[in-house]
Formats: structure tokens, sequence, C-alpha cells
């Protein structure tokens, strides 16, 4: 089961009334477990950076004025994307960002019927609280000392970590990388492990281990085996 859990920081809050993405940070897990693979892009967004917004990331037009334009990571997005099912915290924003630059773009746009949102869970499993990323940081006691603004990226690392939180959390010793092909279990939604097999490995002995367990079998006296073995002749 692979999603990524994405997030995206703008010049605004209307992507109706003309504002932009700034960037895209994303997480991919498997089995709900992170595997290591992210991306991060900053994009130029063709237009100016409302102090507003600047003051929320900390993000300038200065700064963005070489990046590239959304159409030029456009592939690149969603080849990581990959046809997975996208998490996101109050997801409508960022998905209906990330829509209106894939129309720009003359792209397909994303399913809203492949999103999950961390906000419908968390209201859901936590009614009258407050459901604010920074909230539930807290009541998952995610460190979030290192954040200072926000950040697309930063900010998906943290949603992934409240998000395995929300499904059921995980149990200590069994946080092990999804991607190392070891064995990996941990309490899935509805408590029910789940268990990524190791993958097999050859088993055939080299030639001086044969030749020893041949050695050790012949100072066995009258083995089992061979009893059975002459008895089956017999019958």
């Amino acid at each position: 089961m692979r999603q990524i859990i994405i997030d995206t920081e703008t010049t605004g809050l209307s992507a109706r009334g003309g504002d932009r993405v700034v960037e895209i940070g994303a997480v991919e897990i498997f089995n709900h477990l992170p595997t290591g693979r992210t991306y991060q892009v900053y994009i130029n967004p063709e237009r100016d950076m409302p102090p507003e917004a600047e003051r929320v990331h900390g993000i300038s037009a200065a700064f963005l004025a070489d990046k590239p334009v959304f159409a030029a990571i456009c592939d690149e997005l969603l080849a990581f994307i990959d046809g997975a099912p996208l998490v996101a915290h109050n997801a409508g924003f960022d998905v209906g960002f990330l829509n209106a630059e894939l129309q720009r773009a003359g792209r397909e746009l994303l399913s809203t019927e492949r999103v999950i949102d961390t906000v419908d869970i968390a209201r859901r499993k936590f009614p009258g609280a407050q459901a604010s990323l920074d909230a539930l940081c807290r009541r998952f006691q995610v460190d979030t000392t290192h954040r200072t603004k926000h950040g697309a990226l930063l900010d998906a690392e943290l949603l992934a970590k409240v998000y395995l939180e929300l499904v059921g959390g995980r149990e200590p010793g069994l946080m092990l990388n999804a991607a190392a092909g070891s064995t990996q279990a941990q309490t899935a939604q509805g408590g029910q492990p789940i268990v990524v097999a190791r993958p097999i490995r050859p088993h055939a002995p080299s030639a001086e281990e044969e030749s020893a367990h041949d050695a050790f079998l012949k100072r066995l006296k009258d083995p089992i085996w061979v009893r059975d073995a002459a008895a089956a002749t017999n019958a």
C-alpha cells in the first residue's frame, strides 16, 4: 500500500483568485512506513509574493526568480506521485492548488477520490479538539522545535508522523525501513498486523559444507533413516 504525503506553500489562500504554488514537498510511505523517498521543489509563481504569505513560509519573490515554473516540473512531480493515493492536511487546499496548476499546464487533474484528508480523520477521532497540524503534533509528541516557519517538505514529514499515529500508530522496535527488504510489521488501522515478507535467499550448501556433513553422518551409529530405508526396501 503505497501512499504519498503531500504539502504545498503558496502565494495566498485562493487558487481561483490567482494565487500560485511556490513549493511542493512530498514523502513516500509504504504499508504505513516511510521509505526514505521524498520530493521537494521550489517553483517560480510568475507573480509577486504578498508580504503576509512571505511571513508564513519565508519564501521571497527574489528567491523564486530563478526557480522553474510549474509546467517545467510537472512531469517529475507526477512521476513521483505515480498514481498513489495522496494524504494531505486540509486536502482541499493543497489539491485545489495543484489541480489549478495542472489545469494551467494542460494536464489531467488529480482525482479527489484518491485523497485522504488528515483533518477529517482527526475530527472524527478527536471530536471537538483542535485539528491543526501543530495541535496534532503536540498531541502525538511529534518534535517541531526545528520548525520556525512553514515549509512544504518539512510539513509533509511532520504530517507523515501524525498520519501514522492517526491510523493506529507504530509499535516501538518495529519502525523498520520498508525498503530494506527485512521482515517488518506494525499495527494497521483496525489493529491487525501488517507483515512485509523477507525476500527469498539462496541456501545451497558449498562443497566444503557438503563434505563436512558427509563426514559427520559417517560418525553416527545405526542412524534411524538408514534403518527406515532398509525396512522400506525389504518391504
